[in-house]
């Protein structure tokens, strides 16, 4: 059967020609147009080759190469991160740059930049404090959300939002009350914000929840949701983890004595969180595809995961590189744990035995990262 895609028509060598000159055109041209698999239309070989494991299709062949990063082919996940650079900095506000790491190439591969930000990361009235900068991983989406602008207000009134697949920044829709200092995550398609301040602190928005809902193409808008009993949560940027139809968050970071709540997406309501749920959650925390909850406890560096029967953490695994995490991300069967320093990212296998094998990301050169997330990877069609 001929290929339509790959099938090319050559063009006809005119006399003055040389025969070598001709022979060389050719091969250019049919090498350029080689079908995926000899023998079968693309559209088959593209079904068969979306079975075979992405690292192996890297390694065979540029057609191959190509193939898995076209917009068209089942995408595998990659680390992102926001970082700052290393080389201290003369203005006030803090450059954020976005990285994407390619598990497959093993390289660091820059975002486009998005609209013009103006950030507070660090001050020299805050030695000890960083203002954080507060992202979320949603319906394959990169969206930032909050973040303290050089005067120290809420620095995003309209979240951003990037997208691997067209590499392209977009706005979302504009926040009911532009807050930083808040609560925020994502659960079943939707990003939530809860909690925080605005310009000055003020109850109402201590309290407040706003729900976009990401899969809802109609709705292009921020709902409001059911409130919180009061402004405990606006004392730090708090990551609300999603977890099995619900948003889980305690209100301090670190080992500190902790509160917690409970989200419930579909009746609406809080409630609080269980006590062996809230005693074990030492640190950063993160959960795979909903599912399995994990967290670090980042003064011994031990990395453990929920068991909501008996309402016990249950240890997983225990490495010195995991003391003084800062942030966790979890997909695909790794848990990425963000170093205190923002030199690297410890990776733990949770699925492939041996389980708990544990290895290091380097951040890129130049930069120390402050934010991680796992997505789809970027669209290439340079290779």
């Amino acid at each position: 059967m001929t290929n339509p895609i790959s099938t090319t028509t050559l063009e006809h060598p005119t006399p003055t020609t040389p025969p070598k000159r001709q022979k060389h055109r050719h091969h250019i041209t049919e090498e350029h147009h080689h079908s995926l698999l000899p023998g079968l239309p693309d559209d088959i070989a593209h079904l068969c080759l979306s079975r075979v494991p992405p690292s192996t299709l890297y390694s065979v062949c540029h057609s191959w190469r190509r193939l898995i990063y076209s917009p068209s082919f089942p995408p595998f996940l990659s680390l992102y991160a926001l970082c700052l650079p290393t080389k201290p900095q003369t203005h006030l506000s803090n450059p954020i740059n976005f990285f994407s790491f390619d598990p497959i190439s093993c390289n660091w591969q820059s975002l486009p930049p998005p609209p013009p930000l103006r950030f507070l990361f660090r001050h020299p009235s805050f030695i000890s404090r960083k203002l954080p900068i507060q992202t979320a991983a949603v319906s394959e989406n990169l969206v930032l959300l909050a973040a303290t602008d050089d005067s120290f207000l809420p620095a995003l009134s309209q979240p951003l939002v990037f997208n691997p697949t067209s590499k392209k920044w977009s706005h979302a829709p504009p926040l009911a009350s532009a807050r930083r200092w808040c609560a925020a995550g994502a659960v079943e398609g939707a990003v939530y914000v809860a909690s925080g301040i605005g310009s000055h602190y003020h109850t109402d928005v201590a309290r407040s929840v706003e729900k976009w809902d990401l899969t809802n193409t109609a709705t292009y808008r921020w709902e409001r949701m059911g409130m919180l009993k009061d402004g405990r949560f606006s004392r730090d940027a708090i990551e609300a983890v999603g977890w099995r139809g619900k948003l889980c968050m305690v209100n301090v970071k670190g080992v500190a004595a902790k509160e917690g709540v409970i989200y419930d997406v579909v009746t609406d309501t809080w409630t609080e969180m269980p006590e062996g749920m809230v005693a074990g959650w030492r640190g950063p925390a993160a959960a795979m595809a909903e599912e399995s909850l994990y967290v670090v406890d980042e003064c011994k560096g031990l990395l453990k995961m929920y068991d909501h029967v008996r309402d016990t953490w249950v240890g997983v695994a225990e490495d010195e590189r995991l003391k003084g995490a800062q942030q966790v991300a979890a997909a695909g069967g790794r848990v990425c744990v963000l170093k205190g320093d923002g030199g690297g990212v410890t990776v733990v296998d949770v699925v492939a035995p041996p389980l708990g094998r544990v290895w290091e990301v380097e951040a890129p050169a130049g930069f120390q990262a402050v934010g991680i997330h796992i997505l789809p990877r970027l669209s290439n069609s340079d290779f």
